[in-house]
């Protein structure tokens, strides 16, 4: 790989590949939509280093000058990005979860206040759930085989059954704590 870039540069450059110039503020909303759902939403003022940063190695390029300012990957910054692509390996993600982690201790907390943060939880999912269902339907007759949309109808196919399976999970910590103590033959 010839570029040392952080993850989200790759990122943006990939939100890039679409066909279509944007903005820094459209670049950050396409982040907002898409990437929020499986990775972090970079911030505004990181969208615009990560476009300085992206311009000064010659990834990507302004095509307007003043407030309006477009951007368009450049075929140098196709190729840094295929190369990320076929270069890096898959990774492990790294699991963040903040339920998990006050479930893990939920033992000194009131069974209460656990069942709450779980409920509320399952609340969050079916939310991400409905705004992911409407992304994939944006994506709807541009996701066959050869579309432009058809990776991005995958990631939101993938981020479907993930926040369905996390929702299940949940409902069913949730059942386990209203059994009573747990089994420590387990």
């Amino acid at each position: 790989m010839g570029q040392e870039l952080p993850v989200t540069s790759y990122a943006l450059l990939g939100l890039l590949t679409f066909g279509d110039e944007l903005t820094g503020y459209e670049l950050k909303q396409r982040a907002d939509i898409t990437l929020r759902f499986y990775w972090v939403s970079p911030a505004m003022s990181q969208v615009y280093t990560e476009l300085r940063r992206l311009t000064d190695a010659g990834l990507v390029e302004p095509t307007a000058e003043g407030r309006g300012q477009r951007y368009r990957i450049t075929e140098r910054g196709r190729r840094e990005l295929k190369d990320w692509m076929d270069g890096t390996p898959a990774g492990f993600p790294v699991l963040k979860h903040p339920v998990l982690l006050r479930l893990l201790m939920g033992h000194v907390a009131d069974p209460a206040t656990i069942k709450a943060m779980l409920r509320e939880y399952v609340d969050e999912l079916t939310t991400a759930l409905a705004d992911l269902d409407e992304v994939r339907e944006s994506l709807r007759g541009a996701d066959a085989p050869g579309e432009a949309f058809r990776h991005p109808s995958l990631v939101a196919d993938w981020g479907l059954a993930y926040f369905e399976s996390e929702a299940r999970l949940a409902r069913e910590t949730l059942a386990r704590l209203d059994e009573g103590p747990l089994d420590k033959d387990l």
